[in-house]
């Protein structure tokens, strides 16, 4: 009998770790479900031969849906979670409205919660399944004017550590990925939130807006030194899904390392003196 070929749903595969991720997976002789939220990427993706759905993580019919095809087509089966998709809303707290912080949750944590709520029956069923959650190094480590993200991050971590504890015995393994600076379209979609959600000529933080803006003109995508190409991630993500015992956690890139470190062995006041200047 052929052995089953082993199939993965990714959220956020537009660009990025998500549709690095989906490229290499397929590679390697996975089964890719390759989800967007724009139907145009939807379109694009499946033109370049991935099995694709619309799933906006901040709309439950979309969830219910793509799930619902996504079955339809493995009869019932699912062996892998990659909650990949999310954006970040800059700005300082002090500026960020209810409904703006909302929004962020809807995306980062709610949705993917939701998302992975629907799949678990199907893991149970199956014996067995891999949920990796793409988190940050803002998942452990805050930094100023990056407060909404964080708190999403923080939230993620806190729940896969929990769900991983009472999955205990069920075969189905939860695993967090903790990138640094990665070049994607994140700090474009992060500029677009920003602009749309945040007070800038009116905010007590005008200044540091604005330099942040001219900073951003001229920087373009990249990340800074320390950034790595969204293939960096997708290493450790292979490693999450394939070895017969993933780590809880994997830290992608040299800062998330540091910063790691960092906690580990500097007072809260020293290192709350560094993260201030690490924005």
């Amino acid at each position: 009998m052929a052995a089953i070929q082993k199939s993965i749903l990714i959220t956020g595969c537009s660009s990025g770790i998500g549709y690095a991720s989906a490229n290499t997976l397929r590679q390697r002789g996975w089964r890719v479900f390759a989800t967007a939220r724009q139907p145009g990427d939807v379109a694009r993706l499946r033109g370049e031969g991935f099995e694709s759905f619309v799933l906006d993580l901040a709309d439950s019919e979309t969830i219910h849906e793509a799930v619902g095809q996504v079955l339809s087509l493995t009869q019932g089966r699912l062996e892998a979670l990659f909650n990949n998709g999310a954006y970040g809303q800059p700005g300082a707290m002090e500026d960020l409205s209810r409904e703006a912080l909302r929004r962020q949750f809807e995306t980062n944590l709610f949705g993917t919660h939701e998302l992975t709520r629907l799949l678990l029956p199907v893991m149970r069923r199956q014996g067995g399944g891999r949920v990796v959650q793409n988190s940050s190094i803002l998942g452990f480590v805050a930094l100023p004017y990056r407060g909404a993200y964080v708190a999403t991050k923080f939230a993620l971590e806190g729940l896969t550590q929990a769900m991983r504890l009472e999955m205990q015995g069920s075969g189905i393994h939860f695993i967090i990925m903790q990138p640094g600076p990665i070049d994607t379209l994140f700090r474009a979609n992060a500029r677009k939130a920003f602009l749309e959600n945040i007070p800038i000529a009116t905010s007590v933080h005008t200044a540091k807006y604005d330099r942040w803006l001219r900073e951003d003109a001229t920087e373009g995508k990249s990340q800074g030194l320390f950034s790595l190409p969204a293939q960096a991630v997708v290493k450790k993500v292979i490693h999450a899904l394939e070895s017969p015992r993933p780590r809880l956690r994997y830290g992608v890139t040299f800062p998330t390392h540091v910063a790691a470190m960092l906690q580990r062995v500097l007072t809260q006041r020293m290192l709350e003196w560094l993260l201030r200047r690490w924005e």
